[in-house]
């Protein structure tokens, strides 16, 4: 991606569209204009943990959805209603931006408490996310679903296995009425409290801006969180080969070859956002991971 980022430092957004072969080059390249050219540089906060697993992508039918990489093992179990009836797994890039809300204030107030309302609508506006009409049901049942459901991460070591149980949210007050004026939750929700610590030691900083330009792409946002995770700590290079990647961000059942074609357009649009990203492609081995900056400095990520 660094023809992406050098011909806008070159020839700047204008000159530099007009030589795009298509319109997913043009989509790439002003996403990286926008990331280039912020100056506030927001912060937004994911758990680490997240980095290495994932929601779902697309509604599943099962109730239990796991996703491991390494040391790392995520299980989600979807909840029972009041009348016992499964809410699902939460997926999608909805979710992952609701989560993203809540993490990212919890750490940023130091408290388990977030405030909602017009404050998360806004923030989702802010995204690009209108919250009416469609929108609004799709919102307020990804927010069920993450009420709802139970979590357990894995951490395996030479030395043992560390497992720790809990949920997204603690309490919540949900409103039975669907008028879309209604806000998803009540002003406050509570985060549960081993997550809640759990986020507070394990924070990783990311840009609001690359996010925003990866609202309605979750694969993009999965490998923009994990390469912004892995590669300011490499000592060296690494390569990572496709069945690697295909475990970890794929559907292991698919040809490698279907896996490489179905990544490419959202591990093209993580690094577009992530300028500092030092990744090369390699159409056999793999992707060769390279030292790099991490998109947030440490003194902005601790603002």
């Amino acid at each position: 991606m660094a023809d992406i980022h050098d011909d806008l430092l070159t020839y700047g957004l204008r000159d530099a569209e007009r030589s795009c072969p298509d319109k997913a080059q043009r989509i790439r390249l002003r996403a990286a204009h926008e990331v280039m050219s912020d100056e506030d540089q927001i912060i937004s906060i994911a758990h680490a943990g997240f980095a290495m697993t994932s929601l779902p992508h697309r509604r599943i039918k099962e109730t239990v959805w796991t996703r491991e990489s390494g040391p790392i093992k995520l299980r989600i179990e979807a909840g029972l209603d009041e009348q016992e009836r499964q809410s699902g797994v939460p997926y999608g890039p909805i979710a992952r931006l609701i989560l993203l809300y809540l993490q990212t204030q919890a750490v940023k107030t130091g408290s388990r408490q977030v405030e909602l309302g017009a404050s998360m609508n806004a923030w989702l506006k802010n995204m690009g996310i209108s919250v009416g009409g469609k929108t609004y049901a799709i919102v307020r049942e990804q927010a069920n679903r993450i009420s709802q459901c139970r979590l357990t991460f894995f951490h395996t070591s030479s030395e043992g296995s560390i497992r720790s149980n809990g949920s997204f949210i603690r309490s919540a007050w949900l409103p039975s009425n669907n008028e879309s004026r209604l806000p998803f939750w009540q002003e406050v929700v509570t985060l549960d409290e081993d997550f809640y610590n759990s986020l507070i030691l394990h924070p990783l900083p990311l840009r609001e801006v690359a996010i925003k330009q990866m609202v309605n792409a979750s694969k993009a946002m999965d490998l923009y969180i994990w390469l912004a995770y892995r590669l300011h700590v490499l000592a060296k290079p690494v390569t990572i080969s496709w069945a690697g990647m295909r475990s970890q961000f794929g559907n292991t059942a698919s040809a490698p070859s279907l896996f490489r074609k179905d990544i490419m357009p959202a591990l093209k649009l993580a690094m577009s956002v992530y300028p500092e990203a030092r990744v090369e492609i390699e159409d056999n081995a793999g992707l060769t991971i390279y030292p790099s900056p991490p998109p947030v400095t440490k003194q902005n990520g601790q603002t």
